[in-house]
């Protein structure tokens, strides 16, 4: 995967308008949050079981009802589009829990 860059990576983040691009670590991140712990982790489940399919895995961090979420490719140095059709997906199957 090539590493996204210049038009092309504002382009696809257009794809992915909730999720903040950090231009330090050259990935996206989002905060979803959920009615209690049991949706956050059914929801984290279903992105694990999505991740290992792909064999792209997010990094991420779980506090009760909330799941923190950051999408890079370490191997291509940075935002790939495999990154952005992950988040797509993961908005997809997030419904109203995204913040």
């Amino acid at each position: 995967m090539k590493k996204l860059e210049g038009s092309a990576l504002q382009q696809q983040l257009a794809h992915v308008p909730g999720w903040r691009f950090d231009e330090e670590s050259l990935s996206i991140e989002r905060r979803f949050a959920f009615k209690d712990f049991n949706e956050a982790f059914a929801f984290m489940t279903r992105v694990a079981m999505a991740a290992e399919q792909r064999n792209h895995h997010p990094e991420w961090f779980n506090v009760y009802n909330r799941v923190d979420i950051t999408f890079t490719t370490h191997d291509a140095g940075g935002l790939t589009e495999r990154d952005i059709d992950f988040a797509q997906w993961v908005d997809g199957i997030a419904g109203d829990a995204a913040n």
